[in-house]
């Protein structure tokens, strides 16, 4: 049975190539460079086809969208927030798993109002209307506070640190980091029954891979091999890659303890988050590896978000350890974007001239 049903998967793709086709690279380039966007027009994949260099590979019924275009598939978003849950998969949908901070954060948001000048709103590629929406995934990172969350917020490219898993612990988060109300840096110092504290990322890059089994299983089947290739390249590179934070003591004093107006606050911390990209915690770079729930398109596994310390989000689609090298050295290294493995992304706009990894 499954091999009737991977024949008819397989022909059904190809009546779909000939239906569906994807945007030629010559045609991507041309609207990624009108648009500001530096890209590369170097092949996503190095190795031949069969591989003939032992990269990973997936299994042969390992079906995947690869004739419809994926550019524009990721909703917009102002912010993305990453929950510590120390798991590789989740329930079905995370947002609605009763009790969770997944689940109250949503709730918590609608509640709230938002001011007539929201001071951050993500640029969105390709472009879209300004949004307030904030996306909410579990990641497979931990805590180390027993029963409160570490939280990632992009492409703010920080940590919350001991944010309790209630109403209350969700209230602080939005209202000290999620909000469009307040910046970057935050809401500044907490109130007086304020727990969380919040620090850069001390890292060149962070790497989030959808795993989530329950959603589709290719994505399961996908991380760990990406996972994997990406360790092994990056350390060819001479980076090291870790796959859970950093502990709190190593990361210096909390941004809601650096005192002044905002501009200061923020000048501290975009010094720091330059120290990040040029690996000065470990006197060499770092890359944060962690695995995610639903992100949309899995249709598009392996489905791949790289953040920097600059501000840049990339999502990528349809990578597999036959890409990976590619990846690593033209946007992790280099600052550019491989236009056909490109669904979308926030904040790539730069000068002419510039990369993703230029400030």
């Amino acid at each position: 049975m499954e091999s009737f049903k991977h024949i008819v998967n397989s022909r059904l793709n190809v009546i779909k190539s000939l239906v569906l086709t994807q945007t030629p690279q010559d045609e991507l380039v041309s609207d990624l460079q009108t648009a500001c966007v530096p890209v590369t027009t170097d092949a996503c994949r190095t190795c031949a086809d069969p591989c003939d260099v032992g990269h990973l590979e997936y299994p042969p019924k390992f079906d995947v969208d690869t004739a419809s275009d994926m550019l524009g598939s990721v909703k917009p978003y102002m912010r993305q927030v990453v929950i510590s849950t120390g798991k590789a998969d989740w329930v079905r949908e995370v947002t609605e798993e009763d009790g969770s901070l997944a689940y109250l954060l949503p709730k918590v948001s609608s509640d709230a109002s938002v001011g007539s000048s929201p001071k951050s709103l993500s640029t969105s590629y390709p472009s879209s209307k300004p949004t307030t929406r904030v996306g909410i995934i579990n990641s497979s990172h931990t805590s180390e506070d027993d029963g409160k969350h570490r939280v990632l917020v992009f492409p703010d490219y920080k940590v919350v640190m001991h944010v309790s898993p209630d109403v209350n612990g969700a209230k602080e988060l939005y209202q000290n980091a999620v909000s469009p109300n307040v910046g970057r840096t935050g809401a500044g110092s907490v109130g007086e029954n304020g727990n969380v504290s919040s620090y850069p990322l001390p890292y060149a890059c962070v790497i989030l891979l959808c795993s989530h089994k329950r959603r589709d299983n290719r994505c399961h089947i996908a991380a760990p091999k990406l996972e994997t290739s990406f360790c092994r390249v990056l350390e060819s590179e001479n980076w090291i890659v870790h796959h859970d934070l950093e502990d709190e003591d190593c990361m210096g004093q909390s941004l809601e303890e650096i005192e002044g107006t905002e501009e200061e606050r923020d000048k501290v911390m975009a010094d720091r988050l330059r120290e990040a990209s040029e690996g000065a915690l470990h006197d060499q770079k770092t890359a944060l590896i962690l695995k995610i729930s639903h992100i949309g398109g899995h249709k598009y596994a392996g489905n791949v978000i790289i953040y920097t310390p600059q501000g840049a989000g990339v999502w990528y689609g349809r990578v597999s350890p036959h890409e990976v090298p590619a990846v690593v050295q033209h946007t992790i290294l280099e600052g550019k974007i491989l236009p056909l493995l490109l669904r979308g992304g926030v904040n790539l706009n730069r000068e002419q001239g510039k990369s993703l990894l230029d400030w």
